[in-house]
């Protein structure tokens, strides 16, 4: 419903921003992390939003970036997991070291995280795994896209491609972003954060 709100920040809060868009101010949740990045109160801001609703509840919450803003909304899917806990992991884990811990079954980066206990990372990862498997990779697509790339290592190619896929991208644009920048000394960390810079601007 919302993609993002363009305003003036009115107040911050130690969890959430009211932003003025036109003369209505907007309480917006965001990560622990974002308050500190944000720009000074009657300055102009742009956040990323996610409109979530429940029968009980409806809760604006914000991110700096889009790439945090499609780790939360990849988090929510997760059973178990709901808004708080996402934020939580928004604020203390970037979305490059969410995508690759979940590609390499690494649950103590989430386990750093206010209220994520080890089974709840381990939840996150299967699921997401497995949802990337049904869902978004397309072997044979991602091998097509994976030709036009020279590279002595498929394998970290594929990786630092599911990566991206995982945050929400197509195929098509994880390779071109990657081949973009990829080199076989870099990496998959590395390629994985250059190759968000090079979708963001």
């Amino acid at each position: 419903m919302f993609a993002y709100l363009h305003g003036i920040l009115a107040r911050k809060t130690t969890d959430s921003l009211i932003i003025d868009v036109n003369g209505i101010g907007y309480k917006v949740f965001v990560p622990g992390s974002a308050i500190p990045a944000c720009p000074a109160v009657g300055d102009e801001i742009k956040v990323f939003t996610h409109f979530y609703v429940r029968e009980d509840t409806q809760a604006l919450y914000g991110f700096l970036t889009e790439e945090e803003l499609k780790m939360f909304e990849q988090l929510l899917t997760v059973s178990g997991v709901g808004p708080k806990a996402s934020l939580a992991l928004v604020s203390n884990v970037h979305p490059s070291e969410f995508v690759l811990s979940v590609l390499t079954d690494d649950t103590d980066s989430f386990i750093k995280a206010p209220g994520i206990g080890k089974k709840t990372a381990q939840r996150i990862i299967l699921e997401l795994k497995d949802k990337l498997k049904k869902e978004h990779l397309d072997m044979s697509e991602l091998k097509n896209n994976l030709s036009g790339i020279p590279s002595k290592n498929e394998s970290k190619l594929s990786e630092a491609i599911s990566a991206l896929v995982m945050l929400g991208y197509s195929t098509q644009e994880a390779s071109r972003a990657i081949s973009a920048i990829y080199d076989d000394e870099k990496s998959i960390e590395q390629i994985v954060k250059e190759a968000l810079k090079q979708m963001f601007h």
